[in-house]
């Protein structure tokens, strides 16, 4: 099951790259940059998560421990919650740095680029209402490209976005493409109120794009 996932996620972080590449002018990720790991609810899926805890067991038992640590604060927060949507900083966290960042699902792999939904409407990352991607292109108040601001980069690259919703980028279509099947499709943190067992990663893997 783990080889068509990971054939699927070859052919998406090459996509990736090339998307990544031409927004370069409008891009600000870097190291240390961890505002995409807080206060959301990371959708994964089952074969995510099945990836995502090999990653898990991978690392270093003190790591573990920390990650664990975050897990029980986490959960403990849940409880005590009684909003509609619980949002929190990603227990794989660890000293602003992806402790998983391989292994990583691909609502994560996408963040920091625009999508455009099937109405031609375009969303940008929640960074750029922080001054950080494609905020020095974007009316903020109007939520579209500024000419004057893009103008005055002065740049070739075009501010574009990008069919990469995690809804299209785990559609069926895939699965049949690459052999796999996501499965159900819930917030990280409640994989972590019932069991779900890691897949032996095939030893021939490529290493997971960076950004």
């Amino acid at each position: 099951m783990l080889n068509g996932y990971i054939a699927y996620l070859n052919f998406l972080n090459e996509k990736l790259d090339r998307f990544f590449e031409s927004q370069k002018p409008f891009i600000f990720c870097k190291k240390g940059c961890s505002k995409c790991c807080r206060n959301a609810q990371f959708p994964y899926s089952v074969i995510e998560m099945k990836y995502l805890l090999n990653g898990l067991l991978s690392l270093d038992k003190e790591i573990q421990m920390q990650i664990e640590k975050n897990l029980k604060n986490i959960l403990a927060q849940k409880q005590q919650f009684s909003g509609k949507k619980f949002r929190y900083d990603c227990p794989f966290l660890i000293n602003d740095s992806c402790s998983v960042y391989d292994y990583r699902g691909v609502v994560c792999r996408t963040f920091g680029l625009m999508t455009r939904y099937e109405n031609d409407k375009l969303r940008a990352p929640f960074c750029t209402f922080q001054g950080l991607n494609y905020a020095n292109v974007l009316n903020l108040k109007k939520r579209t490209i500024s000419p004057r601001k893009y103008k005055k980069l002065n740049v070739k690259e075009e501010p574009l976005g990008f069919n990469i919703s995690y809804k299209y980028l785990t559609d069926e279509e895939f699965e049949k493409a690459f052999g796999f099947q996501f499965g159900e499709k819930k917030p990280l943190i409640e994989w972590f109120t019932a069991k779900t067992e890691p897949e032996p990663v095939p030893d021939k893997k490529r290493k997971s794009a960076q950004i």
